[in-house]
């Protein structure tokens, strides 16, 4: 089961990812799902986001870093806001 759940927090990190949201905003649980579906949507489905995920960490590894940890704690914070660090703690680098 946790296997399962991570899994599908890595899926939903990779699509909000891939997504058109600009890395280290803060957007509401509504508009990350949308986020999600549109990238699933047009990527072709969730191993079309990790691929353009991968492309990202092949051509700009440098900001793709941010960019992941970012989607990361966003999609933490909706679906599983229990393991969320609290806002004032920074993420480690």
């Amino acid at each position: 089961m946790i296997e399962m759940r991570s899994q599908l927090l890595a899926a939903r990190a990779a699509a909000l990812f891939a997504s058109d949201l600009p890395a280290g905003s803060r957007p509401s649980a509504t508009v990350v799902e949308a986020a999600i579906a549109r990238s699933v949507r047009s990527c072709g489905g969730t191993r079309g986001c990790a691929a353009a995920l991968a492309a990202a960490y092949g051509d700009y590894p440098e900001t793709a870093v941010a960019r992941m940890r970012w989607a990361r704690s966003v999609v933490q914070g909706v679906y599983e806001p229990s393991l969320s660090p609290s806002p004032g703690m920074a993420l480690a680098a």
